[in-house]
């Protein structure tokens, strides 16, 4: 049986952000995952978890300004030391609210900068926040994410993200696949699933074109949740779109395209 987190950064949006675990739990989730706790209290965070019985699967480190436009500073150079402060906080964070993974976002490539330098620098801090992480008993993850969204994101494929990943060399480091931004950039989503299953500790969705909810466009979710379900994927999948009116209303998709 598949398992889905609602994404309260995204689903029950109409509501403020600490009302949404009220939503989600009414909904009849029993997980949720958001982008970013930092704005708010941990225990206040952590109240409402407890109040609707509901675990936390994900939540990403700081990625510099997020309203400015930033989407990640882990592969810049002149952020290490923002990032390395950020990977603490995200561990004090995670210890309150009991989620035992992290996202890290690589952010866009700025110009100017020489792609090695780029590539050494997210290497090198992913090798620091596994380290980290891993003291804390957590996991550390990396998510490819479609040039067409956020144009010049640095880590776009899943190929790619394996790569680092095998040069990091880090035991308690993990593919974050989302399937939206897959197909976006590559396609092939059961196959790559399959090649790379053992790597994946988390997964996304949404259906294309729109960042919509499943059953809105051109990705056959019947088949896919059938292909999971007999693969044996124990991991959480996220429902990270945007409903294409309410939530309430985009979540009938959770009986049409479940058969």
């Amino acid at each position: 049986m598949i398992q889905f987190a609602a994404n309260l950064t995204m689903l029950f949006n109409e509501y403020p952000f600490l009302d949404r675990f009220e939503q989600a739990a009414k909904a009849g989730f029993t997980a949720v995952e958001f982008l970013f706790p930092y704005g708010i209290p941990a225990q206040d965070i952590k109240a409402k978890l407890d109040q609707y019985h509901l675990k936390l699967v994900l939540h990403n480190l700081p990625a510099g300004n997020w309203d400015g436009g930033e989407r990640g500073i882990a592969c810049l150079p002149d952020r290490i030391e923002e990032f390395k402060a950020g990977v603490s906080e995200a561990i004090r964070y995670a210890g309150i609210l009991g989620v035992g993974q992290l996202n890290c976002l690589a952010g866009k490539v700025p110009s100017g900068v020489d792609h090695a330098e780029l590539h050494r620098t997210f290497v090198n801090n992913l090798r620091y926040a596994a380290a980290e992480l891993k003291k804390a008993n957590l996991k550390l993850l990396v998510e490819p994410i479609n040039q067409y969204d956020i144009p010049g994101f640095y880590l776009c494929s899943t190929q790619q993200a394996i790569s680092i990943m095998d040069e990091v060399a880090a035991d308690n480091l993990f593919l974050q696949y989302d399937i939206y931004h897959a197909q976006r950039m590559e396609g092939e989503l059961t196959n790559t699933i399959t090649k790379y299953k053992d790597r994946i500790a988390h997964m996304q969705l949404a259906d294309n074109p729109g960042r919509n909810e499943p059953g809105t466009g051109e990705i056959n979710y019947p088949f896919l949740f059938r292909f999971l379900e007999k693969l044996g994927y124990q991991g959480w999948v996220g429902c990270e779109y945007k409903p294409a009116s309410d939530t309430l209303s985009g979540l009938s998709w959770m009986t049409t395209q479940l058969k």
